[in-house]
């Protein structure tokens, strides 16, 4: 999670500021913070104190401003581990207000498309950095599996799956991705099942391992292999 930036340091509102104008800026700041690169798309923006710290505003204007931005489909609220950045303008929330609306089926058909090019452009595009975050990714991963807690497993593998997006090194892919997180982990949730049983459980160590050897190949094979088409009845 990125620091706030500041040219200067923030003042508390003016007394008697209308409470809307309070919120609207609330809301510009944030947005500019977005869209400077502050907190990136995929990343989780400060906690509610520290915004109510940094800009000099009441607990209920950031929470306002939050959940205009929320709706709007540029943040994403996930409960238990804070809110993320999901696109950087209301395009991005379209997109996400669609992909909501969706069959599963066609989740997955979109999934496909953008996880197997993915795969293919981080194999030949990967920094030593993108392998660091992909072997943290694919470590917190296993270990999420062997917590039991299926929640908590489709967190990290929308994470390792989020890091193979961003070894692609593509904005846009990036920011489709990102805004299609919460279908993604709907359609990671109805595939893994309430309980982690062994009959669920899919291998990425050969997709990291692809990517590790600039194979896009392979790599494609591999990140197609687990989403195969769903027949809805």
């Amino acid at each position: 999670m990125a620091p706030l930036t500041h040219s200067a340091p923030p003042a508390a509102a003016p007394t008697g500021q209308p409470r809307q104008t309070r919120v609207r800026q609330t809301i510009e700041r944030l947005q500019a913070e977005i869209g400077a690169g502050t907190w990136p798309v995929g990343s989780r923006i400060p906690t509610e104190p520290r915004l109510v710290e940094a800009y000099g505003v009441g607990r209920n204007t950031v929470r306002e401003a939050v959940r205009a931005l929320v709706h709007a489909g540029v943040l994403e609220c996930r409960q238990g581990s804070g809110t993320y950045v999901v696109g950087t303008d209301e395009l991005a929330g379209a997109v996400a207000r669609r992909v909501a609306d969706a069959r599963l089926a066609e989740v997955v058909e979109v999934r496909r498309a953008l996880e197997v090019e993915a795969a293919r452009l981080a194999a030949t595009r990967r920094t030593a950095a993108d392998l660091v975050a992909l072997d943290a990714a694919l470590a917190t991963r296993a270990s999420a599996w062997r917590s039991g807690r299926a929640d908590e497993f489709v967190e990290a593998d929308a994470a390792l799956h989020t890091a193979v997006v961003a070894a692609a090194h593509n904005g846009m892919l990036a920011e489709l991705y990102a805004s299609f997180g919460a279908a993604l982990r709907a359609s990671l949730a109805v595939s893994i099942g309430p309980d982690l049983t062994p009959d669920r459980y899919v291998d990425h160590d050969r997709l990291v391992a692809a990517i590790r050897a600039g194979d896009p190949s392979r790599a494609a094979d591999e990140a197609g292999a687990f989403l195969e088409p769903l027949t809805e009845e």
